[in-house]
């Protein structure tokens, strides 16, 4: 079936990366996929969570946000802090990141990665996943300043894909995703140049990325999820719903 863009099943929306696009921040990117715009930032910050305090190693959290007018209808603030949806969004972001940094390379430092939605047409948590890593890697490059191997292991990109009307199709746009059907797990695919594609499933549940060869960090992991479950006194959900797109997050190793 021919799709609303004219694209082919396989092809992806045009992609724009925009560096240093927020001047005082320690690393930005505004991303472009298509018509969904977002402005990630990096922060860093010389310090740890309380939890994490004299293990000589460091933390990467991340915070996601829409615009209330970035989608069809406007969308209230969320003042009272995140919803569900947003929530797990930030977890997966959170957790894409962590997986290809070395916690004790960074030393004792936190750094925050605020994805911030300026236009939502489909795909937003796997544009803040790419758009989140060019601004981490970008703070560590400052950080980098100083002697030591750099915190990053690996690159991160993520794409999302689906099934519409019985058809598998990738980058999905809004219009798109809103019929599409629920994507089960695929099998992992090689890439070219010895990159593998890692299905996202395992990481959604939380169960790291091993596949790739990277190494969980379970116990801050685990750390995290019981301070999500506590504050939000509910079981954690996967990011997976039936009837919705799958968001597929691809873990590329050089």
């Amino acid at each position: 079936m021919p799709r609303v863009d004219g694209r082919a099943n396989l092809d992806l929306r045009p992609v724009r990366m925009e560096r240093g696009f927020m001047p005082f921040a320690d690393g930005s990117c505004l991303i472009s996929m298509g018509e969904t715009r977002i402005i990630c930032t990096a922060s860093v910050e010389e310090r740890v969570p309380m939890w994490m305090k004299g293990r000589g190693e460091g933390w990467v959290t991340a915070e996601y946000a829409m615009i209330p007018r970035s989608g069809r209808d406007r969308n209230p603030r969320e003042i009272s802090g995140p919803k569900g949806r947003s929530q797990e969004i930030q977890r997966l972001i959170g957790r894409s990141l962590r997986a290809v940094v070395d916690m004790k390379a960074l030393g004792e430092r936190t750094i925050t990665l605020d994805c911030d939605v300026l236009g939502a047409d489909g795909g937003t948590r796997c544009a803040s996943i790419c758009g989140a890593y060019v601004a981490l890697a970008e703070a560590v490059s400052k950080l980098r300043r100083t002697p030591g191997p750099s915190p990053l292991k690996e690159a991160v990109v993520a794409v999302s894909v689906g099934v519409v009307a019985g058809v598998e199709m990738l980058d999905l746009c809004y219009e798109e995703d809103s019929r599409a059907a629920f994507f089960p797990n695929p099998p992992q695919q090689k890439l070219k140049a010895g990159r593998t594609c890692v299905s996202p499933l395992p990481v959604a549940t939380g169960l790291g990325a091993t596949e790739a060869g990277h190494q969980t960090v379970a116990e801050q992991e685990e750390a995290e999820r019981q301070r999500e479950c506590l504050r939000d006194e509910r079981p954690l959900r996967g990011h997976l719903q039936t009837g919705k797109a799958y968001t597929d997050f691809n873990t590329a190793t050089a």
